[in-house]
């Protein structure tokens, strides 16, 4: 495996897909490559826990 560079659906930025976290991904099971960069997992992950108590 090498890395790979895709584009974020969101912003459109490219980012790499690095061989590590192409490994991690398929012995999770993750079929799906990623379709955001990590500053918009980040901030999608945050919006979805806004307004959430913490160990609820």
């Amino acid at each position: 495996m090498a890395d790979k560079t895709l584009v974020c659906k969101d912003c459109g930025k490219e980012f790499i897909f690095t061989e590590g976290e192409q490994t991690f991904y398929k012995e999770k099971g993750f079929e799906n490559e990623p379709q955001r960069c990590p500053e918009c997992r980040r901030k999608r992950k945050q919006q979805r826990n806004n307004g959430r108590g913490f160990g609820r």
